[in-house]
This record gives structure tokens, sequence and C-alpha cells, in this order.
């Protein structure tokens, strides 16, 4: 239920005209008592052909749905506005979008006197989450459902928040007690729920007095309930949550709604809001989505949305063990595995509950038993079959043994093939004669033949094929003779007469179009002359002649009217069987949910055991207090069989301090660990080449946090307030992911909160990164015995400076490279040279005043370069270094590279090889390049402007084919290590230079 927004034109409207007339006569009891019982919902009501809506209903269609209001627009009128039948659906889905909800009234189906006004009745209802269903089971063709929106309820207690949902659809309710603000905000926003109840407990007091979220507890929830449409409750949650859906879905007060237990012991803890967002599980625009990775790109919705949950909610240990272990036998069966059909449970659950199932849904509650049954059957996949059952439990809330899941399903086969007719049914063929257009008996017979056996109906199947036999004759013998006397004066030169027999859809009617055949003479008894006397005009619906080329008789037109009518009862017979048959299944309806579930896990599984074994990903070692251990750990956005990426390696059992430049990895190698250890805890594979994960009781990944306005909170503000959480969760088993904390404040008194916060993890025990600018922390005495020092590596390049490697290694960086990030970024070299001035002022005030600072330092590397000669060797040093790796020490006739200075020449002896070589030209770019003709090449160059006195470097080779190779290699490697090169074309491939070269033959 959503409160009705007014559009402003009709804000001076006379109330008298806000509930108006519908097109044919003023609100009638039926309608009044549906408008006030469900004072919050469009009532659509069918008139005929169109669904109509009157008064503030239909400016809401006009607004929401883009209709068109109807009869015009006038100053007293009431606003009316519907849409044909074929676009109910269509309409129906944009009003719900805007989360409005419809009341829809049917006319009762019979004839009924034309000064009596028909009798209509409440259909049915369209939600959020819950679509229309009347006449579904006699539907021809699918029909899409939404994801179920809950109904939810939030309450508070000692032990924490309770979390109440009611599923209407699915007829069950979940309540989650004990959660934190952190874990409550993060189920409301992983799920779209159609209406949100408070208790009045969250307010703080009893009377209210105090603001909600004024004292800091509770201030994340009242940022997300801020501005949304909620109410508030004094009852228990569960008794209120469900008298009110019953209300809101008008269901009997008798209906039962089963409980899904969801156990909370021996399990993580749920994934918070900022782990959830930052890792990629739930959508943010610059996170790398970690659901678009685990399968195919052509996975169904459904199986989406179960790693969704999954990753939200990690399973029980026990259950993620035989999450893997399943998963392991998928990546190893050689067999065929049956194609789980995909379909919401919530959609079978409403369908049968409202005996609105149709024969497709009925084919595929029968497929996916058999699909459950060939898992059993099938020697290969029996062990997974029974591995799949512990978390189709968890999900499904319904304790279904093996033996009994497979008796269910056999009978479920057995009952469902005893009615629905099976594909190409020869018994099941539309009718056709030659004289009688097939069209006709396609529209008419189509909607319901090929659905149930025939023997079920088959006196009405006999009644149908027995008209369309007279129908047949009677066209035959009053239609044939006019039809052929038109043609014959088409042939003869005595008229110009033409005649076809049609099949008019509009009139549902089979009439004779011609003109031009009439007898110039009555009495002739020329052929056809008795026939066109029985021909009268065709009439449509209201008894007016359609046109003078129409005609039919009253043989032919009484043949039509049986024969509709016997089609008619035929397709009601075909939906009471329908009927019937969701009647008889009903009493396997936790079996079916439960292989609905099954189904959608066994295909997610199969999807991610082939996307994770294509990627290369690994089964990690689950269990026991181990340190956590990732050997060629991976960002999990990265194809290690496509991208080129750093792998990174670690054996941790305490806190990580890691230090590392601008862009050099941290947040990635967070992010990494975050997702890899999640997808360990929930049994799936990892982006790794090995891994160890320990049993942990929660994973906080915190690593980025921004102002809130609407709280009146600053940045800092918001930091202190997640790390209050983490405080309050963290424990000797938990997982701690923080990425520079305490960036919203001054550098001091930041600086100590951090170390602070760093001994509390210490003294705790649990695993985790901690990463930081604030290198003030690497000169503090923390009261610590288990910190570990990391960093993110760097090395030198040619011209100076340092580059990140993205490597994780021990010890400490304390070089930031902000202002080479800073060009990198398009700042101005401008602002770049006054703020080097400026910091080495500051550095010259700092070392005069106290000791040394090592910035400007890195871990396991020497100075910059500072000569010519230093950096033509390291220079000379990698070029060696990458030709080695390229061709492993093969294929090189030096193993020193040889330097031609200005007005140098290289020695003759390189007039028979090829060479590789470097030009460093006088505006410190280089080039590189390979001949034959070394001599000549060098000659070449110097004939261009400014490079009279350049020098060169070079390297023999045994053949072009090999220096080919290496120029590719030199151009794309050189360029990452920071060489400036004037030649860029062939880095832009970034598959060269990056593999070993194969030896040539």
């Amino acid at each position: 239920m959503i409160k009705l927004l007014i559009p402003t034109n009709l804000l001076g409207l006379d109330p008298n005209l806000r509930h108006g007339s519908l097109r044919d006569g003023s609100l009638n009891a039926e309608l009044l008592d549906a408008k006030r019982k469900f004072p919050r919902e469009v009532l659509l009501c069918r008139i005929g052909e169109f669904y109509e809506a009157c008064g503030f209903d239909a400016c809401i269609l006009v607004e929401f749905a883009g209709l068109n209001p109807m009869g015009g627009i006038r100053a007293n009128a009431s606003p009316r506005a519907g849409c044909p039948i074929a676009n109910l659906r269509q309409t129906l889905d944009n009003i719900t979008q805007q989360g409005l909800s419809v009341c829809v009234m049917e006319e009762v189906q019979g004839a009924a006197p034309s000064k009596y006004r028909k009798d209509r009745f409440i259909a049915g209802h369209a939600h959020p989450g819950s679509p229309y269903i009347y006449g579904l089971a006699a539907a021809e063709s699918d029909f899409e459902f939404p994801e179920p929106c809950p109904v939810v309820g939030i309450s508070q207690s000692v032990r924490g928040y309770t979390f109440v949902s009611v599923l209407e659809m699915m007829r069950t309710y979940t309540v989650e007690d004990g959660l934190t603000e952190e874990a409550l905000v993060t189920k409301l926003r992983s799920v779209q729920y159609q209406q949100l109840f408070l208790h009045r407990s969250l307010r703080g007091n009893s009377s209210g007095s105090v603001r909600w979220g004024s004292s800091g507890d509770g201030a994340l929830l009242w940022a997300e309930c801020k501005g949304k449409d909620v109410e508030w409750f004094d009852r228990d949650p569960v008794s209120f949550l469900l008298d009110k859906v019953k209300e809101m879905y008008d269901i009997e007060d008798q209906a039962e709604f089963r409980e899904i237990a969801r156990p909370s012991l021996k399990r993580p803890r749920p994934v918070y809001l900022g782990t959830a967002s930052q890792a990629g599980i739930l959508p943010v625009p610059e996170i790398p989505s970690l659901l678009k990775v685990l399968v195919p790109s052509d996975t169904t919705s459904l199986c989406v949305r179960y790693l969704r949950d999954l990753l939200l909610n990690p399973p029980p240990y026990a259950t993620a063990a035989a999450i893997q272990e399943c998963l392991k036998l998928m990546t190893s069966v050689k067999c065929s595995i049956p194609e789980f059909l995909c379909v919401s449970a919530a959609k079978l659950v409403k369908l049968i509950g409202a005996r609105e199932v149709n024969h497709l849904e009925f084919s595929r509650i029968k497929h996916l038993a058999e699909d459950v049954l060939y898992m059993h059957e099938n020697d290969s996949l029996r062990d997974i079959f029974h591995l799949l059952l512990e978390p189709t439990i968890l999900a499904s809330g319904l304790q279904l043994e093996a033996e009994q899941l497979v008796t269910d399903c056999k009978q479920l086969v057995d009952r469902i093939s005893s009615v629905i007719s099976c594909t190409g049914d020869p018994e099941q063929l539309i009718n056709s004669y030659e004289h009688v257009p097939d069209d006709f008996f396609i529209d008419f017979e189509s909607s319901w033949k090929g659905r149930v056996q025939r023997k079920l109906s088959e006196d009405f199947y006999a009644d149908v094929d027995r008209n369309a036999a007279e129908l047949n004759s009677a066209i035959v013998g009053d239609f044939l003779p006019v039809l052929a006397r038109a043609k014959s004066l088409v042939r003869s030169c005595y008229g110009n007469g033409n005649g076809e027999i049609c099949y008019v859809p509009d009139h549902q009617a089979v009439w004779f179009k011609g003109k031009g055949f009439m007898p110039l003479l009555w009495g002739s008894e020329t052929p056809g002359e008795e026939e066109i006397k029985r021909l009268i005009p065709a009439l449509d619906s209201k008894g007016k002649k359609v046109g003078d080329d129409w005609h039919t008789t009253g043989r032919v037109e009484s043949a039509v009217m049986s024969y509709r009518e016997a089609a008619t009862k035929a397709n009601f017979a075909v939906v009471k069987a329908l009927r019937c048959l969701s009647d008889d299944v009903r009493t396997y309806l936790n079996t079916i949910i439960f292989i609905s579930m099954f189904c959608v896990i066994a295909k997610a599984f199969f999807a991610h055991a082939s996307e994770g074994k294509r990627r290369k990903w690994v089964f990690p070692v689950l269990g026991g207090e181990q340190p956590l251990v990732f050997s060629g750990l991976l960002p999990y956005w990265l194809d290690s069989t496509q991208d080129f990426a750093i792998p990174n390696s670690f054996e941790m059992s305490s806190i990580f301090l890691l230090t590392g430049p601008n862009g050099g990895g941290k947040s990635s190698l967070l992010r990494s660990v975050c997702a890899a250890t999640l997808l360990g805890l929930c049994g799936l594979m990892v982006p790794a080449s090995k891994a160890v994960i320990p049993q942990l009781d929660s994973i906080m990944l915190r690593v980025v946090s921004q102002d809130s306005p609407s709280e009146g909170k600053s940045l800092f503000q918001m930091e202190m307030a997640e790390l209050k959480t983490l405080l309050l969760e963290t424990t000797r088993r938990s997982l701690v992911l923080v990425d520079e904390l305490c960036k919203g404040t001054d550098v001091q008194k930041g600086t100590c909160i951090l170390a602070s916060v760093l001994e509390n993890f210490d003294r705790l025990g649990c695993l985790g990164i901690v990463s930081t600018h604030l290198h003030g922390l690497l000169d503090m005495k923390l009261d610590t015995n288990n910190v570990v020092l990391k960093a993110m590596g760097t090395r030198k390049v040619l011209q100076g400076g340092l580059q990140p490697t993205w490597e994780l290694i021990d010890g400490e960086c304390r070089e930031s490279l902000a202002f080479e990030t800073a060009k990198g970024e398009g700042v101005t070299e401008e602002i770049l040279d006054r703020a080097r001035e400026l910091y080495e002022e500051m550095q010259k005030k700092y070392l005069s005043q106290s000791k040394p600072m090592v910035d400007g330092n890195e871990v396991r590397h020497e100075s910059t370069l500072d000569s010519n000669a230093a950096a033509s060797s390291d220079l000379e040093q990698e070029v060696l270094r990458i030709c080695k790796d390229q061709l492993n020490g093969t294929f090189v006739l030096s193993s020193t590279c040889y330097f031609v200075g200005a007005r140098q020449q290289p020695p003759p002896f390189t007039s028979n090889h090829s060479c590789v070589y470097i030009l460093h030209r006088p505006d410190g770019k280089f080039y590189v390049g390979q001949t034959d003709n070394l001599s000549g090449r060098i000659a070449s160059h110097r004939t261009s402007m400014g490079l009279k006195q350049a020098p060169f470097l070079y390297l023999p080779v045994s053949n072009k084919s090999v220096a080919c190779q290496l120029e590719t290699a030199l151009i794309t490697q050189l360029t990452q290590q920071g060489l400036n090169l004037v030649n860029k074309v062939d880095q832009r491939h970034k598959h060269f230079g990056i593999s070993p070269v194969e030896a040539p033959f």
C-alpha cells in the first residue's frame, strides 16, 4: 500500500467529482463496496472490451500508465481513463512499478438483458512484486512474474534489532533477531519491499518524546527510513504483520503462513552494508560486480539472485563444506546434466493457490520433477543430488528427506502426465476443411486443444468436431454453388462477378463476400440460383448491416453459432480440468517449492563450477583456526585467462599494517581479500592458485566514507560511526579490512586514533589488514605484539623516480607518489612545481627540528638515477633482463649490450646479424627498433634534424624473427617501467611482450 499522490491539475477539482462514474452509469453497490474496502488502491473495472477507472484513479492511469483521458476534457466532467483488454498487463505493470496497488473488478460471464447492468466482482489485486493472475489458467502463453516484494517490520529488543519479512506470494515469513543496525540496513537495501512498518520501541521511549536517531543509536536506520512511507505499530511484530498482509492482499483470515527458520548458530554473521557494497555484491557504479564474474553472462536471474542472497547471508559451516564438495564433483562430472529449468517458487505457489496454473506451468513442474529424478537415478550425479539437498533445505526452509522427495516427484510426474497432453498428440489436431478458412478453426481451437488429454473431455471434443463438420456441410451447400457461379461469370463474357468465402475475426463469423453474381432473369434455373435466393445480408453484433458485399444464410449462421458454443464449452472444460489438477497438486506444494529451489541452486552451482574452472579459480581448504593463506590471489574482476594481473601471496595470522603509494593497489588488495574469503566461506571457488580459509564469524570491509548532509554528519563523523560498528562487532574470529581510516581529520589526532584501534585489534587477536597513509604510525611505539608491517611494492624507473608494482611485500613504504599521481591525472605542471617547492620547504623545516624523515625512500630499493652512466648501465641491464625472460637465454649472440656514442659507428660484424637497438634522443625520449643493417640504420637516423650526435644501445640476435619479437617486448615492458618512448604503437597490443617468445623453427 502506498499513499496516492494527487496530480496538481486535480487540486481544484470539484470534490463531488472525485469518485465520479463509469461509462455505463453511476457507481453501483459492488463498486462502492470495493472502493470502501480498498480506499488506497486504484480501482480498475472491466466494461465490455475495456478496463476503466474514474476520478482520481483515472488521473493515476493518465499520470503513471501513459493512458489518454476518455470522453474529452470538460470542466464539469469526472475524469475517466482506461485501456483495452490486450493492454491490461502492461497498464498494471506501469502502475505497480510506481509502488501503487490496483484492485481489478471483472464482469460476471454470460449474457445479460440490455436494460440491466452486468454484475461485477473483485477478481484480484496487483501489487508491487505480486501481479494480477485472474484468468491465467486459460492463457495461451507464459507470463513473467516480478521478484516478490515482502512486507517488512522492524522492532527492537535487548538482543538487538528484529527483522520480520512476510511474503504474500509464498505464504511464508521469516524472523531474524539480534541483528546489528548495520546488518539491518543491509537487509533493507538488498530487497525491494512493499511496505515498511516500524515498532514504536524504535522511538527511544514509550511517549516518543526522544527524537528517533538523535542520540546516536538508530541513526543509520533513521537515515535509511527518512523520507519513506512508513507506518508505526505497537503489537507483536509477527502477528501484526500477518494480519496486515491478509488485509492488504484480501486474504481470508484462516489462511496459514509458514515460517522459514534461519539458523544463527555455527555460521558467519550476515554481511554488512559497507562490505556488501565495496565487495561488489550490491550494485555500486564504481565497484566491479562480484556476481557478474561468478557465473557466465547468460545465467538466469534466479540463479544470480540466489548467489547474491548466499553471499549476503553466508551459510553454516557444514553447509558451506557440502556446497564445496558438490562443486568439486560438478567440475569433474563427465556425463550430460539436466537443463535445470528455472521457475520462481513464488510464482508456482501463487498460481496453484489461486487455481490459475495453465498447461505450460504444469509442464514446467513436470520437468522440474523429472530433472530431480534424473539426478537421483544417474550414478554419476547421485552424490551431487544428495549434496544439493542441504543448501536447498537452508534456502527453502523445508526439511525433505531424499526418499520422500523422490517418491513425491514420481507421483507428481504421474499425476501431471495423466492430465496434460503431450506435444504432437494426433488426437489434438485442429479441425480443417477445404472450404472453411483455417484461421476460423485456429482462433477457436488453438486456445484449448493440446492442453489436456482428450479422454478427460471426450464429449466436448466430439461435440466440437461434429459442429465443425456441420458447419462445413452448411458452407458447401449454401456458399459453394454461389461461389462457383461467381467464378463462372468471371470466366465468361456475361459479367464481372467475383466472390470468396471469408473468416471475419472482428465478428467471429464465416461469410460470403462477393458482387455481380445475381441472375439477370430469375426463374431461368441457372446453377446457384436457388442458393442465391437463400442469401441474407451479414449483420454485426448490434444487428446492423455490415456491407453490400457481405452475405450469409440462416443455415450457416446457425452452424457458426453452434460451433462457437461448442468450442466455448470445450474451452471451459479444459480450464476446469486444469483447475482440478491444481487442487490435486496442492498436496505436493512443499515438494514443488523444494524442487524449484533445488533446480535453481543446481543450475547456479553448475554455472559457477563452469565459470570458475574457465577462470582457473580453486577450492580453498576450509575450517579450523588455521591462518588465512592465499597464494596467487588475483582481483576478482580480472580474468586470469585474458587480463594481465599481479598475483599476491601471503599468510595472515594477525593484523597487517599496510602502507604504499597512491594507486599502489591497497584498496584493490583489500577488496580481493574480502571477496575471496567470503566466496570461500560460502563454499564457492576463489580467484587464487591456493587458499586456506579458517572458520570466521564475520568479514567486515571498510573502504571509503562520505559525508551525510541529510544526517548533518561530516566525513569524519561518518568514519567514526563506522568505526563504532567495527569495534563492537569484531571478535577473535573476525576478518577486519580497513582502508585509510581517519583521513577526515587532522593528521596527528587521526594517527593517534588509528594507533589505538590497531592496538585494540591486536589485543582481540583478530585477522585483518589496516591500510594507511598516516606514516607517523611507523615511528610510534605501539603496544602490540603481532602487528606485521606490509607494503605495496615499488620499483625504480629508468628516468628516475618510482613506480608501483602492485605486489604485496614485507616492510614499509613511506612514499606516496602523490605528485606523480596528480600529474598522471592531468594536474598542470605549474601547480605541481609549486607543490614540490612547498614540500621541500616543509622537509627542510622538519629536518631542522627533528631527526630526518624517511619520506622519499622505499623499501628494497636504492636511490634514483643520478648520472648518464648509471642510467645507461641500468637500461642495459633492463634490456638484457627482458631478453632473457623472453628468449630463456637462447638466440642472443652476446650477454652484453653494446654502446655507440656520438660520432661513432658500429663494428663490421654487425652487418651479418640482426640487431635490436635503442636510440636516445636529445629531448630525453627513446626509440626502439630492429634491423639487419645496423650501420645503415644509424646513418639514416642521424640524418634527421637534431639526431646527429644521438647515442645508441644495441644487442645482436640470431635472426630477424627474434629481433621483431624482442622489439615488441621491449616497447611494451620498457613503457610499463616509465621509459618515455617515441614509438608506442605496438604497446597498444596488450598481449605483445607478455608471454615468453617461443623458439622459431
